[in-house]
């Protein structure tokens, strides 16, 4: 965030919503001091760098062995695999002096630094570190210090490190692929010869690599074989879908087939939905592309493509880091040095809200060098390093959730992660894994934290309805429900105050006076946010957090049975609001004011 905008300069706002948070954690008695939040905010600097030490051995004796068998992997590569986070990455967002060379490629426009053929190393003390192929002019290193700066990063200089040639070449070939830059030219050169077999892997890397580039999630690709249907490949970015490539219903046919080849499906059924998956690199990283087909119309076909890049997946601290109470709280329950305490910890959300994201931060968190982490997930979206993973696998005897529940209790697990709970078996098998001691961590679909008690007690059997409602609350220790907002381009985001984007009623709900400095949504957008305004999503969250011992939960079960609303009011429930984080967003700048009510309305 750039230096003229900052929570400093709005201090009746902040007065109103740390006064707010003040008050109510007081009420619960567990709001930390200023000494207490020193000493978390240290722990959470020492979490960072424990993680990288954690694994340390365990990666290098596997380096070793890796290369005994010609598999070259760097220390860090393995450390990244294993979800060791750097210490760098969980700082505060709004001072981003520290960044690896993957996140400064993820983030600065690739105009701005793909031309001038450099290498970027890194950025470290406001340092950011470059490998120029040829010599750079005083014009190319300022227009590069600009753009990183109005990109999110605090840059004060570059420096520039000489690299010998051949190793220069050899790393900008391998780390910088240029095909996302040359998509549309592949795209019309295959158009005008469809029976290139080359141009059309060609266009399927560059596609690959253009929607990665733009931060798409998925790809969509529909195929209709009427000729007046049109035939779009769209990326999803940032929760909407924007159309990309227009192809003709031929070349359309010709693309979805190479796609369920390199899936492993069969390419000639086009009535059957069925799912594979399958990998590629990228900028020296792998890729995994997991590839969904079904029919469409009459004779046509449906392909959605969900891209699963390991880089893109945030850690723990830098999840929670506008909700640090909530992530200590978490940390906490994740803790080695809690052992048979048991417990279940539930994420919410409708559909795309980022429940599989944080499932896999909590997973990362976890010292799985020291416990035994067993996820049971239909699909498995990532591979975890040091955890057992196991595939449901529907419709076969013994395949499904609650059966592989079952039988991971045998496996002498810490933590079982579920990746959904779908059915009343599954919900009862889980809190009975949890009532013998074990953590677990699971999602479900709900669409506020109180609810996720209702939607658990509805998938509950009617005759085992009040057992399973006092087992629910005596072994709930979180409930996060949680939607992903889309944030401001702070390059090109419109500076003004709150009393000039809402009236008086609208400012009522937030609580904030109307000179507190707020941002508003630029629609022509800029070079940094591909013109729309937009860069990224962030966390907001509904939370209930129960800290209550398993003696004192009498009342939250009389609860559950009576009034599920009363849960809030009782002692030891602690309550992060949607409001609480919205107000935050706003006064940081983060979201457009008018974007927070709707949310605030939902």
């Amino acid at each position: 965030m750039s230096d003229d905008f900052t929570p400093e300069d709005v201090p009746q706002a902040e007065s109103v919503s740390e006064g707010a948070d003040q008050e109510r954690r007081q009420e619960k008695d567990i709001l930390p001091g200023g000494v207490e939040r020193r000493q978390m905010k240290d722990s959470r600097k020492l979490r960072s760098s424990e993680g990288r030490e954690r694994y340390l051995d365990m990666v290098q004796r596997e380096r070793a062995l890796m290369l005994e068998q010609g598999i070259a992997r760097s220390t860090e590569q393995l450390l990244d695999q294993a979800g060791a986070i750097l210490p760098s990455e969980v700082e505060d967002e709004s001072i981003k002096d520290r960044a690896t060379g993957d996140q400064l490629r993820a983030v600065l426009p690739v105009q701005s630094w793909l031309p001038l053929s450099i290498h970027l190393i890194g950025l470290r003390d406001s340092v950011l570190r470059v490998a120029p192929l040829h010599d750079l002019n005083d014009r190319q290193v300022s227009s590069l210090l600009s753009t990183a700066n109005r990109s999110g990063f605090h840059v004060e200089k570059i420096e520039v490190e000489m690299w010998d040639r051949k190793e220069l070449i050899d790393t900008l070939r391998s780390v910088h692929d240029l095909s996302a830059d040359r998509c549309e030219k592949t795209l019309s050169l295959w158009l005008a010869d469809t029976d290139n077999g080359l141009l059309l892997n060609q266009f399927q890397r560059d596609m690959l690599a253009e929607s990665l580039q733009m931060r798409a999630s998925d790809i969509h690709l529909v195929q209709d074989n009427n000729p007046e249907a049109p035939n779009w490949i769209q990326y999803r970015i940032d929760g909407d879908l924007i159309p990309m490539h227009l192809l003709p219903h031929e070349g359309m046919a010709r693309l979805t087939t190479l796609l369920k080849r390199d899936a492993g499906l069969n390419f000639g059924d086009r009535t059957t939905p069925k799912d594979g998956r399958f990998g590629f690199q990228w900028q020296g990283r792998a890729i995994d592309v997991r590839v969904a087909a079904g029919p469409q119309a009459q004779d046509g076909e449906k392909l959605t493509l969900r891209l699963l890049d390991r880089a893109a997946l945030k850690g723990f601290d830098e999840l929670f880091r506008r909700h640090e109470d909530v992530g200590d709280y978490l940390a906490k329950l994740l803790s080695p040095e809690i052992k048979g305490g048991g417990g279940m910890i539930l994420l919410s959300g409708p559909t795309g809200s980022g429940k599989t994201t944080t499932l896999y931060a909590c997973v990362q968190q976890i010292d799985r060098r020291r416990r035994h982490v067993l996820t049971i997930e239909d699909p498995i979206e990532y591979e975890l390093r040091y955890a057992t993973q196991w595939q449901v696998r529907p419709g076969m005897q013994g395949g499904e959730f609650a059966d592989l529940i079952r039988a991971a209790m045998r496996h002498d697990p810490d933590y079982i992660v579920i990746g959904e709970m779908r059915d009343a078996d599954t919900v009862e098998t889980s809190l009975r894994a949890a009532e013998s001691g074990h953590t677990v961590i699971s999602t479900i679909h709900a669409d506020t934290a109180l609810q996720t008690f209702e939607r658990l007690r509805s998938l509950m059997p009617h005759e085992r309805e009040r057992s399973s409602t006092y087992t629910l609350a005596q072994q709930v220790r979180a409930i996060l429900n949680q939607r992903l907002v889309r944030t401001l381009c702070q390059g090109c985001a419109h500076k003004g105050k709150l009393g000039d984007y809402l009236n008086e009623h609208e400012m009522e709900q937030f609580g904030l006076p109307a000179d507190t400095k707020a941002r508003t949504h630029n629609t022509s957008g800029c070079d940094i946010c591909n013109r729309t305004g937009i860069s990224g999503r962030t966390l907001l969250l509904d939370a209930l957090l129960i800290t209550l011992g398993p003696a004192q939960r009498n009342e939250i079960y009389e609860a559950l049975i009576g009034n599920v609303n009363d849960v809030i009011n009782e002692d030891g429930v602690v309550i992060h609001t949607r409001r609480e984080g919205l107000v935050d967003l706003v006064v940081t700048g983060l979201v457009d004011p008018k974007a927070a009510l709707s949310y605030l309305e939902e």
